[in-house]
């Protein structure tokens, strides 16, 4: 469906873990990484553990080959080809980094259904260091301003550039945002009552809503395993082109009666 943009969360929503918690743990970094996390960023914290990977000889070679371990549910790739099928536009939110989301989807025959993937950047440097960068600009004060959002990312940022590019706000386009962090709350608030959010039941997300419910615009439509993700994804897209064959019709009966008239004077 043309008229529809599903926006996705990574970790925890299209794969059932954390990406970059699976590579930390899988090199046996795990007491480094919480030693570190109560004083850094969570971004910063990952550029860290890449610098320390290298000090021990992991190649970029050996953390890809790391993630592509990583599961992803048959339903979820399901429900990404049949969406795409259906003529969605298929975007990917998330506060991993570009390296680990787009070899886990390579892995899996699924990066090309997405037109776009905002997440932190990553480079390797002369050294052969992966370096993992914010999305926002650090160096710039007062980059975002948002207080819901940690300083490297504001989803809800991204959120309104893709509202203003994808024909959104002008109502031509509605958003399904599928996500389960408290990194989606923010985005969240950006919908409005013409869109459709999914969260993950029991996850913070959900929990940020129960407790803030009447901030939120868009209708809320809970999923908690893979299959249920599927399932309600799919409904939804089915339920908005419906709505908008409604809308398309009830255009065209009305279009007829304005013409109506004129097309009687001829006959006169």
């Amino acid at each position: 469906m043309a008229g529809v943009v599903v926006v996705f969360d990574f970790d925890f929503t299209l794969i059932d873990c954390d990406s970059e918690n699976w590579v930390v743990d899988a090199f046996g970094l795990t007491d480094l990484f919480e030693q570190f996390l109560p004083t850094m960023s969570w971004n910063s914290l990952m550029d860290k553990i890449m610098k320390e990977l290298h000090s021990k000889g992991r190649s970029i070679e050996d953390i890809e080959g790391c993630l592509k371990t990583i599961p992803l549910d048959s339903h979820i790739a399901s429900a990404i080809k049949i969406a795409h099928t259906l003529g969605c536009e298929l975007r990917i939110v998330s506060d991993a980094n570009k390296l680990f989301i787009e070899t886990i989807l390579v892995r899996h025959g699924l990066l090309e259904y997405f037109s776009e993937i905002n997440t932190n950047p990553c480079y390797v440097d002369e050294e052969g260091r992966l370096r993992i960068l914010p999305y926002h600009d650090h160096n710039i004060v007062s980059v975002h301003g948002c207080n819901l959002c940690p300083p490297n990312m504001c989803k809800g940022m991204i959120v309104d550039r893709i509202q203003a590019s994808s024909g959104i706000i002008a109502g031509k386009k509605q958003v399904i945002y599928v996500g389960d962090g408290k990194g989606d709350y923010c985005p969240s608030l950006r919908l409005t009552e013409g869109d459709y959010l999914m969260p993950r039941k029991d996850y913070p997300l959900s929990k940020l809503l129960n407790a803030n419910s009447d901030l939120l615009k868009a209708k809320p439509h809970h999923w908690s395993s893979s299959e249920e993700l599927k399932e309600v994804l799919l409904r939804l897209i089915t339920q908005l082109e419906e709505e908008a064959n409604s809308l398309s019709l009830m255009s065209c009966n009305h279009k007829e009666i304005q013409e109506s008239p004129q097309e009687l004077s001829t006959f006169m």
